[in-house]
């Protein structure tokens, strides 16, 4: 395979039918082959979504003067997300580039905050086992500590929380819910502590900001998880994952346009003068702004409440099809990720063996189990999931549990 810059151009007929070619070995995620990177909400919103980023894919979300379209769509596409997570009047937003940037941005804003404060470090933020290692990188980058405490059923457990938190704790941390297991820590108890300790809480939504406010809608009795809570400072909701945007896409909220106000950056002076940028990033990809509106506007609320009620079905499907199966859920997970364990079969050798039917799938180490991150397309892919399910567990080797349900393929 050469590597080199090619002299001379390629007709895109020709290109196209190579970047097919390339792509011939990726999962066939439009199948439901996988349960994490990609989050398809069928073909409607796809649709809606490419000529989204594509009618706006080289404006620049950078000027705001130059794009006011830009701008409008951001300040729309943030007033829904402060809306859904119960945000109160006053409250603040922007859209970043993805998960681990909102978590950069939250911690940075605590950071200069507890600074306006008083506060002198060297700080530490106190998170539970299961936070998203996206606080470690950021924290690496601005020389904060990181404290991890046990978790109690898997579940961030405040009172550990409470006892690492001292006097240089500039953040806690809950999940709603945490990546490993799908399940929305006790955020109520982590916002009294807040409030007690007068500390910064930040809920990670990366996962749940988008789906979990639609399944509450649609009857489910969720733990309070958002900024109903009063302690809850600041969130992260990922627009990319169940709000079914294009990547890269994520919202970062804060419970005041005050505490906002320490988020963004000011440097300079430079020949230009000074450069405010309201995230990390300098170039802000209009096409992810655009192709983020859009995919609101054309689902709505109930447009949402259907797309995730098809994402609970499908997870009760498997959580059934799995315990028939001899396994164990671990915990008791109510939006779209679920995470199970087997008795005998280890969790990286049916991995392995549902690999060999084009399954690309997560697995977690602590306990080894197996993890799928679901979408609206996999309410039909269930069947088959359980089917492949249940012949990678006889070829593992464990022929008890195959006797208990039959998969048709």
């Amino acid at each position: 395979m050469s590597t080199d810059f090619p002299q001379n151009g390629t007709p895109w007929p020709e290109l196209e039918a190579r970047m097919r070619e390339l792509g011939a070995g990726d999962v066939k995620w439009r199948d439901g082959k996988t349960a994490v990177y990609v989050f398809n909400a069928g073909e409607d919103v796809a649709q809606v979504k490419k000529a989204a980023y594509a009618m706006f894919s080289e404006e620049n979300g950078l000027g705001p003067a130059a794009f006011p379209s830009l701008a409008r769509m951001e300040r729309e596409v943030v007033a829904f997300g402060l809306r859904i997570l119960n945000a109160p009047d006053g409250a603040g937003g922007a859209m970043t580039s993805g998960g681990t940037d909102s978590i950069f941005m939250a911690l940075k804003t605590a950071r200069d905050y507890a600074r306006s404060q008083g506060k002198i470090g060297p700080f530490n933020i106190v998170t539970p086992y299961s936070a998203h290692p996206a606080f470690d990188k950021a924290a690496m980058v601005m020389d904060i500590g990181v404290r991890r405490t046990p978790l109690k059923d898997f579940l961030a457990d405040p009172a550990a929380i409470e006892a690492a938190a001292d006097e240089s704790t500039i953040m806690i941390v809950g999940s709603a819910p945490c990546f490993p297991f799908g399940l929305i820590d006790p955020i109520e108890t982590l916002g009294e502590i807040a409030q007690r300790k007068k500390l910064w809480l930040h809920v990670d939504a990366c996962v749940g900001g988008y789906i979990a406010p639609f399944v509450r809608m649609n009857g489910a009795d969720l733990p309070a998880f958002d900024f109903g809570v009063a302690g809850v400072s600041s969130m992260s909701a990922d627009l990319h994952k169940y709000g079914y945007a294009s990547k890269g896409a994520s919202t970062v909220f804060f419970r005041s346009e005050a505490l906002k106000a320490f988020m963004p950056f000011d440097a300079g002076p430079w020949p230009l003068g000074r450069m405010i940028t309201p995230t990390l990033a300098g170039t802000r990809p209009g096409g992810a702004i655009a192709a983020a509106w859009a995919v609101i506007q054309f689902l709505g609320v109930d447009g949402y409440r259907k797309k995730q009620a098809m994402v609970t079905e499908a997870r009760e499907k498997i959580e059934a099809g799995v315990k028939r199966l001899g396994f164990e859920i671990l915990g008791q997970p109510q939006l779209g990720i679920v995470s199970f364990r087997h008795p005998t079969a280890d969790a990286f050798a049916l991995l392995a063996k549902l690999h060999q039917r084009g399954w690309i799938t997560g697995v977690n180490i602590e306990p080894k189990a197996l993890h799928l991150m679901l979408s609206p397309v996999h309410l039909e892919a269930s069947a088959t999931y359980l089917a492949d399910l249940e012949w990678a567990l006889s070829e593992a080797g464990d022929k008890s549990a195959t006797a208990q349900s039959s998969y048709g393929r």
